[in-house]
């Protein structure tokens, strides 16, 4: 969603945090500069500097997060240009929202390879992302799988049958409210536990796969933990929206980027 530019789940901070990181992106092309024979590549050329519909105070942020985010941005390239979209373990298949047959058939490391491309800027820095990572169906975006009962088990017996000694399928991206689970005999394993507070503020569990995928549990938090944390964040939350509501500033989501003048309406993201 970054590398496109998709930025409906980005909080007022996270805007804020790219803006002090081009304070000193910036800082840094200014030396390099300095230096004879160094003609560093600016990230900020061509990013738009406003942004109609949008409070003048975020896009600073805005800019920022493109620049960095967008393909072959510095931060792109340097951590997320590298990483798989479609990663298989022993019989394990690690996909963020799930595949699909034409998936499979297209070629999991092709699927690999063209999405690096596209991250490092190889295909233009304004191209779109490739198809398989875009809509409904796609393999990030795809529930079809993780939607509590809602599990086709012959469709995805079918796709796991495609790859070579696949016996499961771990997928990220629909939260599950009551932790980490499995359907269809262990061959969907849901493990979004929702942990950002702005999206589920779940409580952390971890997925162990030992002996080769023969012995795989959920190692949780302990109740009485939990209990206690989730009275204290009930408690934090109550204090600071009592807070908001008198100064009237309770909105969510992209809400808070967007003027409220000219007939403009509230954005609402919610998870």
């Amino acid at each position: 969603m970054n590398v496109s530019g998709d930025f409906r789940f980005a909080t007022p901070q996270g805007l804020r945090e790219f803006s002090a990181w081009a304070g000193w992106y910036r800082a840094g092309l200014a030396i390099k500069r300095r230096c004879a024979g160094l003609d560093p590549k600016n990230p900020f050329l061509g990013v738009p500097k406003a942004f109609p519909g949008v409070r003048p105070e975020f896009w600073d942020g805005i800019r920022s997060r493109l620049a960095a985010l967008r393909p072959d941005g510095p931060i792109a390239r340097r951590f997320l240009a590298d990483l798989p979209t479609v990663l298989v373990v022993g019989d394990s298949v690690f996909v963020h929202g799930g595949l699909l047959e034409a998936n499979v058939e297209y070629g999991l490391e092709r699927i690999n390879a063209e999405v690096s491309e596209w991250i490092r800027g190889e295909r233009g820095a304004n191209a779109a992302a490739p198809e398989y990572v875009r809509g409904r169906d796609a393999v990030v975006w795809l529930r079809r799988f993780s939607d509590g009962v809602n599990c086709d088990c012959q469709r995805l017996e079918g796709v796991l049958e495609m790859i070579p000694g696949a016996k499961r399928m771990i997928m990220g991206h629909t939260i599950q409210t009551e932790g980490i689970n499995a359907v269809c005999g262990a061959q969907a394993v849901r493990v979004d536990v929702g942990l950002s507070r702005g999206c589920g503020n779940g409580l952390p569990e971890v997925l162990e796969i030992n002996g080769g995928g023969k012995d795989v549990r959920v190692i949780t938090t302990d109740p009485a933990e939990a209990w206690q944390y989730r009275k204290r964040e009930a408690e934090k939350t109550t204090i600071t929206t009592a807070v908001k509501e008198k100064k009237g500033e309770v909105k969510d989501g992209l809400a808070l980027l967007v003027r409220e003048s000219h007939g403009l309406k509230e954005v609402q993201a919610k998870a």
